[in-house]
């Protein structure tokens, strides 16, 4: 399989992406910069993490005017796979490629450390290989993390099997000390509707190297390539 990670002016998880795609996973990789209208034949599109174009104005939302995101865009609407990580979230909720919005963390600050999520199904592409009764430590580092969506909108996506995470202690219990920005219902990741667009605030690619002590990311990278095979 083929990955496209593409880096915008503030992308700063891009390496970690494409070492972890490369190095662990044996998968080819291409940087695609953000002024490319190219894709490059990639079979699979993603969104880093950083702070695209420093997070002036909302965090995603210069950067989704990017050249690059109209062929991304398009990609995705015919059906191509897009994973957005943190930024890269924040990027695909201000291109309307998934639904609701990353709003500043409850607590006004900019939060770095180890959460715990649990996938709330594992019948999408990117959790297909996570267990549904195990807390994953993933590492968190936003400060505009707290995804709200309205009401209408969140009965469709839960209806929909759009929920991909959430936050959750140790012991995988979805309580309230355990979400880290406020998110609504503690959600840490959701897809589109066709279940092709996927976006998560968690960086699954610093856990995924037994160097780093830490490596339940990999269940997300493992789900990804379950394509490889199927």
């Amino acid at each position: 399989m083929k990955f496209g990670v593409v880096i915008f002016p503030g992308s700063n998880c891009d390496a970690d992406m494409i070492y972890v795609l490369q190095n662990i996973m044996k998968q080819e990789v291409v940087s695609l910069w953000h002024k490319d209208t190219d894709l490059k034949g990639c079979d699979f599109i993603v969104l880093p993490g950083g702070f695209s174009f420093g997070d002036y104005l909302r965090s995603g939302a210069i950067a989704r005017f990017s050249p690059i995101m109209e062929k991304v865009i398009a990609f995705a609407h015919k059906g191509g796979y897009v994973f957005g990580v943190c930024n890269g979230f924040q990027i695909l909720c201000e291109a309307g490629l998934v639904p609701g919005a990353l709003l500043h963390n409850n607590n006004q600050r900019f939060n770095c450390k180890n959460v715990y999520i649990k996938a709330a199904q594992n019948n999408t592409l990117i959790t297909q290989a996570c267990p549904t009764d195990k807390a994953l430590k993933i590492p968190i580092a936003h400060g505009e993390g707290r995804y709200f969506t309205d009401e209408k909108t969140l009965a469709q996506m839960k209806a929909n099997g759009q929920i991909l995470f959430n936050y959750c202690d140790a012991d995988g219990h979805l309580a309230e000390h355990a979400n880290p920005n406020g998110s609504l219902e503690n959600i840490a990741g959701v897809c589109n509707a066709q279940k092709n667009v996927f976006g998560m605030m968690p960086h699954p690619e610093r856990a995924a190297d037994a160097h780093l002590g830490n490596t339940d990311g990999l269940y997300i990278f493992e789900s990804i390539l379950k394509l490889v095979t199927a």
